[in-house]
């Protein structure tokens, strides 16, 4: 999964339950009135003194023993919360976030080699998994501790407590990155905060959590995001609401595509084990942990690529046991955790009627911009004061109303924010685009049986070269463009690419297709890749099992690109671009695979805003 470096984001809020009844607005209390938060426009206000914040170390036990010395591992967490939770007997909820990435990461720990002669799952007798140059490639750490959670959040009325995961920094035992031991041992600090675990001081004293009401909320940024997501699927009691910002859902979703090995956006080589060692640090991956790395390498299978028990236990798309309330928030440009992982979780929580809320932004592995969304209401809020809120309502139990409000925020290509009733959009129709030779795509009927080729050369041909220029026939790709669109066309979810297609001379390949804006015919306005996917041939009928692919023989395929939201504007073009390794993203095998797609036979599905009328040819 990412590496602390490009899966680190500045904190952002993640929390739970309604606990406490609060009034809309609470006036400022006598000088020896028991202390209170204060809320203003439905939100706490900093009254609480940041200064004179308590700031504690408590080591809790988990249920785990990662590293097998014959002792549960202990959790490393660090609380800041008002001076009040101690003088005055004043109880606060918590926001929590959990991280592997608080210290002593191994900053240049090797990367796997993606040249390859063949691709390994051509075959046993072929050199799938020896590499044909030198492919060690390093991850450089980065700053890894949030600034602002403490700063801004105590002083509103809570603790913040920052952890750090087992086998991470100060916590013991071995990084296991995504399974069921590091999500129980995050689990055991929201247990130790409601009385059913164990912690103890530097010194070893016993510490309980009794300044607390036991309502915690999480939050975080990408790893420190997905955390949340893993938690919350146990159901745990005392965890009210979560807000993942970038956050994963399925491991498989971020290393593999479809039964590829797939890269997370611009880290070429990363894979699980890499991510473990990265957060374990090198004194552990290489001494008392080495057992554990070993087997996260031979278990994640970089051979096959197929979904497995491995990627099942690091898998949270189940969303029965979730009794959070949960906030989505997720870049449209997320090339590293890529937005599948929002949307198969927003399906899941749609389906188990979780209460929820979801804000898209234009951005990439960022948290959301601060531009204001104008509610229906004409009340306007930042990113920032929805987050508060939401804490607000869940933790302290503020009648703001923000459960209320549009469930949808999507920030549009103009920057500015707009809302919707839900996600994707309800009005989505999928309208089946057909590819017609010799580049063209059409909703109308195709006739014929055309046959196109290309051969794949992707090692040494970069995509942004063969998304260029669509009507000019390439060897490498094939592209077809819509005609010029008469109106501004809205797609709201995934598109699905079909084709009919053979490898002529290979048992296997990459494939990949693209949807790009283009400009009109002759418009030297630089194209945009709106989605991509990717998909294994030999995994034409499941992710979790390889079959053979007979050579020349048309096979049908079927797989969805990422998840997107986005408005091609009246003038531009439409496009589809396939070809077979991505440079950015898949293995590299040597060039010379040759392709061939039935044309008459193959179409993208694009989900459309108001269906076919609303595409307009």
């Amino acid at each position: 999964m990412p590496q602390a470096r490009h899966l680190l984001l500045a904190s952002a809020a993640v929390t739970g339950g309604l606990v406490l009844a609060a009034p809309a607005t609470v006036a400022a209390a006598p000088a020896d009135a028991p202390p209170t938060i204060v809320v203003e426009n439905g939100m706490t206000q900093p009254v609480f003194s940041f200064a004179d914040a308590i700031e504690e170390r408590v080591y809790v036990e988990t249920p785990l023993d990662t590293n097998h010395d014959g002792r549960r591992d202990r959790v490393a967490i660090d609380i800041s919360r008002p001076r009040e939770t101690a003088t005055a007997g004043f109880k606060v909820p918590v926001i929590f976030e959990h991280s592997p990435y608080r210290k002593n990461v191994w900053g240049d720990v090797p990367y796997h080699s993606v040249l390859v002669d063949e691709l390994p799952q051509n075959g046993p007798g072929r050199s799938g998994a020896r590499s044909t140059g030198a492919g060690v490639q390093s991850a450089e750490a980065k700053a890894n501790l949030p600034g602002s959670l403490d700063d801004y959040y105590v002083p509103r009325g809570y603790a913040v407590v920052l952890g750090q995961s087992v086998g991470t920094a100060d916590s013991d035992g071995c990084s296991t990155s995504g399974d069921a031991a590091e999500t129980l041992g995050t689990k055991a600090v929201i247990d130790w905060l409601n009385g059913r675990a164990r912690g103890w001081d530097a010194s070893g004293a016993p510490v309980t959590a009794g300044w607390t009401t036991g309502a915690v909320g999480m939050t975080g940024g990408s790893y420190n995001g997905t955390l949340p997501n893993q938690v919350a699927t146990t159901g745990v009691e005392g965890l009210k609401t979560i807000i993942p910002v970038a956050a994963i859902s399925s491991w498989y979703d971020y290393y593999r595509a479809n039964g590829l090995v797939v890269a997370p956006g611009t880290y070429q080589g990363e894979d699980l084990d890499v991510l473990a060692k990265f957060t374990a640090g090198q004194a552990r991956s290489e001494g008392d942990c080495a057992d554990e790395m070993a087997a996260i390498t031979g278990r994640q299978d970089r051979v096959t690529g197929d979904y497995s028990r491995f990627w099942a236990e690091r898998d949270y798309l189940d969303a029965r046991k979730v009794k959070a309330s949960v906030f989505v928030v997720h870049g449209l440009n997320d090339w590293n955790v890529k937005t599948e992982h929002f949307a198969g979780w927003w399906d899941q929580l749609s389906k188990w009627h979780v209460p929820r809320k979801i804000w898209l932004h234009q951005g990439g592995h960022s948290n959301p911009s601060s531009a204001p969304v104008t509610l229906p209401n004409g009340q306007t809020w930042t990113y920032k004061q929805t987050e508060n809120r939401w804490f607000d309502y869940w933790l302290w139990g503020v009648r703001n109303g923000v459960m209320s409000e549009p469930t949808a925020v999507v920030q549009r290509e103009n920057a500015a924010y707009t809302t919707y009733r839900n996600w994707p959009d309800p009005g989505a129709r999928d309208v089946a685009v057909r590819l017609a030779a010799p580049g063209s795509l059409t909703t109308g009927k195709t006739r014929g049986h055309t046959q196109q080729s290309f051969v794949d050369e992707g090692r040494t041909v970069h995509p942004d070269v063969l998304v260029a220029n669509p009507d000019v026939p390439s060897p490498n790709r094939l592209a077809y463009t819509s005609p010029v669109l008469t109106g501004d066309v809205r797609i709201s979810g995934r598109p699905e690419m079909r084709l009919r297609l053979a490898i002529d001379n290979k048992p296997g390949a990459n494939l990949t297709a693209y949807l790009v804006d283009y400009g009109p015919p002759g418009s030297t306005a630089a194209p945009f890749v709106v989605t991509r996917g990717w998909m294994d041939p030999q995994n034409r009928r499941s992710a979790d099992r390889s079959e053979p692919v007979r050579t020349g023989k048309l096979y049908d395929y079927r797989w969805t690109m990422q998840p997107k939201d986005y408005v091609f504007q009246a003038g531009h073009r439409i496009g589809v671009v396939v070809f077979s390794t991505d440079q950015e993203y898949t293995l590299l095998p040597l060039g010379g695979t040759r392709l061939r797609v039935a044309t008459s036979d193959s179409e993208v599905r694009i989900p459309v805003v108001g269906g076919r009328s609303a595409l307009g040819f």
